[in-house]
């Protein structure tokens, strides 16, 4: 029996991110972890009605684990520290939810989005269960402050590392990296794929480097779809300009293949996993930039 994987709850959370810079040679590649933040303030579990196992519904459980490896192949890591519950970083700035705060949101907010509309706004109102987190409303300048002290330097520290990487190789490639349920809405049960992999139908990323992932990880054992139900969010679709030299592919890995949905734990396959992932990363990260045009410097 594998030992519940107890979440972090703590006062402060500084800083927000964190950044495994790469060890290995200079490569276009960038890995991003987004979501599997397991930090949990302590002023936002006093304020939710939710407990600690309803709360990491929403989280990418482990995945900054399960691509530790990339650094040592040439892939610098970032990874969020905080939850997804808390701050999603896969949304625009400022999608807000005017369900969720008392005061009247300002004008630049996007508060009609499907993702606002379904809860899931960069502030979500409820997990992935259509659960409310809040007892009550919330100050818009609490909200803005979440903003300004974590999803800006997230984004900004994401877009230099990209930048450099397109400035030293005249390429940069990012994995955005996620799980998903391992039952997914509008797919039947028990159909979810290992992998789904989304690269915008074709916008993110030049399809080529697509098709090299997807062909990576099948000779790896894995079954792979690609873009549906997930063909990349913000992410995905902000960063991903080929026409620019700047690539990004979305990763989603189901749950089932390393770890207890109902107690957040790792289970017996994460080991194996992990494996098979760190393959993964230095067969693409050695093949990938072949495939790919490189662009002149735009500094």
């Amino acid at each position: 029996m594998v030992a519940t994987e107890r979440a972090t709850i703590r006062g402060e959370l500084t800083p927000g991110h964190t950044v495994t810079p790469a060890r290995g040679p200079q490569t276009p590649f960038v890995l991003s972890s987004p979501h599997s933040g397991r930090v949990y303030p302590r002023a936002f579990v006093r304020a939710s009605r939710l407990g600690e196992r309803a709360l990491r519904k929403s989280e990418d459980a482990f995945v900054d684990e399960l691509f530790a490896a990339g650094p040592e192949s040439g892939a610098p890591l970032i990874a969020a520290r905080f939850p997804r519950a808390y701050l999603d970083l896969n949304r625009e700035p400022f999608e807000l939810d005017p369900e969720l705060f008392r005061d009247p949101l300002p004008n630049y907010a996007n508060s009609r989005s499907p993702r606002v509309v379904g809860g899931l706004g960069t502030i979500a109102r409820v997990v992935a269960e259509a659960e409310e987190i809040y007892r009550e409303r919330m100050s818009l300048r609490a909200g803005l402050e979440r903003i300004e002290k974590l999803y800006v330097p997230y984004h900004d520290a994401l877009d230099l590392l990209l930048r450099r990487a397109r400035r030293q190789t005249g390429l940069a490639i990012l994995l955005d990296c996620h799980s998903m349920p391992s039952n997914v809405a509008g797919l039947a049960p028990g159909s979810t794929p290992d992998i789904i992999l989304g690269d915008r139908f074709g916008c993110s990323c030049d399809p080529a480097l697509t098709r090299l992932a997807a062909d990576l990880l099948r000779d790896l054992g894995y079954g792979v779809a690609l873009n549906r139900p997930y063909a990349g969010g913000f992410i995905t679709e902000h960063y991903g300009r080929p026409a620019e030299g700047f690539h990004a592919l979305q990763i989603e890995i189901n749950k089932a293949l390393y770890m207890d949905e109902e107690t957040v734990a790792r289970s017996p396959g994460f080991a194996a996993l992990c494996e098979r992932i760190t393959l993964f990363l230095d067969r693409v990260i050695g093949l990938a930039p072949g495939l790919l045009q490189p662009r002149a410097a735009a500094e």
